[in-house]
């Protein structure tokens, strides 16, 4: 990664333009061609240096149900449990953890219909009988931009 690649970087976390061509803009701001921006940004989403490219909206104010979840599963069955999670874009991320319960999750559903039809799932594919949910009391958002 060079310099030019850290200013895209930047431009991409904190001012992404708002326009019909945006990576044209960017590109006018680095002295780069419009394809030389994507094709920069596309060699670091292949590298893993971008791992999530698009819009992060306030799902709250759209109206979704969220929470932390998490449930217990026993070590042999951690990988399938969390492929059992993976087919869900609703669920944003999940990690294991120490002690009981270890695999934890994240949810954000269009409606509490909906996120409970994906506990439901996940229970019947995991075996699991209980998942512990833990809804929002407080919501913080930091932001992080990475230099």
């Amino acid at each position: 990664m060079d310099e030019k690649d850290r200013e895209i970087l930047q431009m991409l976390q904190g001012s992404f333009p708002l326009d019909s061509e945006p990576y044209r803009v960017i590109g006018d701001k680095l002295w780069l061609d419009e394809v030389s921006v994507i094709s920069r940004i596309a060699r670091m989403i292949e590298s893993g240096a971008i791992r999530y490219l698009g819009p992060f909206f306030d799902s709250r104010k759209l109206g979704y149900k969220g929470c932390l979840a998490a449930m217990h599963v026993v070590p042999e069955q951690v990988e399938s449990a969390a492929a059992a999670m993976d087919q869900f874009s609703e669920i944003t991320h999940n990690y294991l953890r120490d002690g009981k319960p270890n695999l934890w999750f994240t949810v954000i559903a269009p409606t509490q219909e909906r996120r409970d039809e994906i506990f439901a799932t996940i229970k019947k594919a995991t075996g699991v009988d209980e998942i512990m949910i833990f809804p929002s009391k407080k919501f913080f958002k930091v932001k992080v931009d990475l230099d």
